[in-house]
């Protein structure tokens, strides 16, 4: 059973992002409704169940976590399930222990995340105008979240930035978000907007930023040299050589990364969804639960799950509609 995880198109599968929680202090327009209706505790894994359900994919060959959500750091006690990964690191059965977070609960953790062994941690920040902040988010405090980035960049973690592109919302900060990560040596990576979640009153078509037109406008303002260097997941990246920094691109929909796609995703209700982009998934709680005394269940039914993973994922705005809609909000697969 120690034979790496490897899909149907030869791609091995080396990175686990796990979703520790559905809830969120933020209500983001592009990842959940204003109102949700969050899931009942019992159907959520336990902090041992995850450790579990984490413990045997790095057994399978998976060498990085991403914890994500919802907000992962809103969940309660989540340091106890970071302080346990930490040993897969001391042994170096994980090379990267990693976050995706909103910023706001890190003003309370970064110190914490440290002493785990997190090094670098990703921040969604699509904008630095405190009023535009307060409508993307719904719920959000841009003071919050910068103070939480000061106490992250103090504690010694490097941090990386996370851009949605929005059209009519962020086009007129590209560059002073650029020039802000930079100012304060921090990398930042545009990702498109996906069409994710029930669309409601939100328009994704006419949200949609296409990359390829925000990357031109960079090369006409910067000295762009394009970079070999991956960190794992699906952002191509560029320096500018005028400031030194990274920029990243994550493009599902102008030029998709399937290709080289190494990642699976897991809830916080154990399902593993292959593809961010379709709706299967398989369901991994059900083996965890239903044998205690072994994990070759599981790891027989993690097998059988990536003997499904999809070539890639449908998304598509070319005809002025949402092609390859799901209907699962990203906070339920994990940001």
């Amino acid at each position: 059973m120690t034979t790496p995880l490897i899909d149907p198109f030869q791609r091995a599968i080396s990175y686990l992002r796990v979703s520790v929680t559905d809830r969120c202090d933020f209500r983001c327009v592009y990842c959940m409704s204003e109102n949700m209706t969050f899931l009942p505790k019992k159907e959520l894994l336990t902090l041992e169940e995850l450790d579990r359900m984490c413990t045997t994919f790095i057994g399978l060959g998976v060498e990085k976590l991403r914890i994500t959500g919802g907000e992962p750091l809103v969940r309660r006690d989540i340091m106890t399930f970071f302080r346990a990964m930490s040993r897969h690191l001391d042994t170096g059965a994980l090379r990267e222990l990693t976050v995706t977070t909103n910023g706001s609960q890190l003003h309370r953790f970064a110190a914490d995340l440290v002493a785990a062994g997190v090094r670098r941690i990703n921040v969604s920040l699509d904008t630095l105008d405190e009023d535009k902040f307060a409508r993307v988010t719904r719920w959000g405090r841009l003071p919050q979240v910068l103070k939480g980035i000061d106490a992250a960049q103090a504690a010694g973690l490097r941090v990386k930035i996370n851009a949605v592109a929005l059209r009519g919302f962020n086009e007129d900060e590209l560059f002073s978000l650029t020039e802000w990560c930079a100012a304060r040596d921090m990398d930042l990576t545009w990702i498109e907007v996906m069409p994710m979640g029930d669309l409601g009153n939100e328009d994704r078509v006419g949200q949609y930023w296409s990359l390829k037109d925000l990357r031109r406008t960079v090369t006409e303002n910067y000295t762009v040299t394009d970079l070999a260097e991956r960190t794992g997941g699906p952002a191509r990246y560029v320096r500018l050589e005028e400031t030194g920094q990274k920029i990243g691109f994550i493009t599902p929909l102008t030029h998709n990364f399937c290709e080289s796609c190494n990642r699976v995703r897991l809830t916080c209700t154990g399902e593993l969804y292959m593809c961010l982009g379709q709706e299967d998934m398989a369901d991994l709680r059900k083996p965890l639960r239903d044998h205690a005394d072994s994990d070759a269940p599981l790891q027989e039914a993690i097998r059988a799950a990536i003997g499904r993973k999809p070539k890639g994922h449908d998304f598509d705005y070319s005809r002025q509609r949402a092609d390859g809609q799901v209907v699962r909000h990203m906070s339920h697969t994990g940001g």
